[in-house]
């Protein structure tokens, strides 16, 4: 079973940054893409920004040239940089990742969330 743990979120002013963590543990062997997504109060998730092994990075509109998805491959951690929010980003961010463990089953695992809250 592969756990994933977000970290760093926060209540920021609109213009603020905050950088969220998502650290993993388990049985892992390989993870192929790392995810952040967002939900907030009545609305469905959205995707963020995804990562893949290799680096290639996919953002929402939304936050394409303010938020930066990036990952340590070494630790299995990947980081969501969030810089000049605004008070629209305000929701549960999660954590996500696919991949294989030792056992040669795939994954797709969950955080439970981090709530990032922005100020006007």
């Amino acid at each position: 079973q592969v756990q994933l743990a977000e970290s760093g979120g926060g209540l920021v002013r609109a213009g603020g940054s905050l950088r969220l963590s998502c650290a993993t543990s388990g049985s892992i062997f390989s993870i192929n893409s790392m995810a952040w997504y967002r939900q907030a109060p009545g609305m469905q998730r959205e995707l963020v920004a995804a990562i893949t092994s290799g680096g290639s990075t996919n953002y929402g509109d939304s936050v394409k040239g303010r938020f930066t998805i990036s990952r340590d491959n070494a630790r299995n951690t990947v980081y969501l940089q969030m810089n000049s929010l605004k008070p629209e980003d305000t929701a549960v961010y999660y954590c996500n990742a696919e991949g294989m463990t030792h056992e040669a089953a795939d994954f797709h695992s969950w955080g439970q969330g981090t709530q990032v809250t922005v100020s006007s």
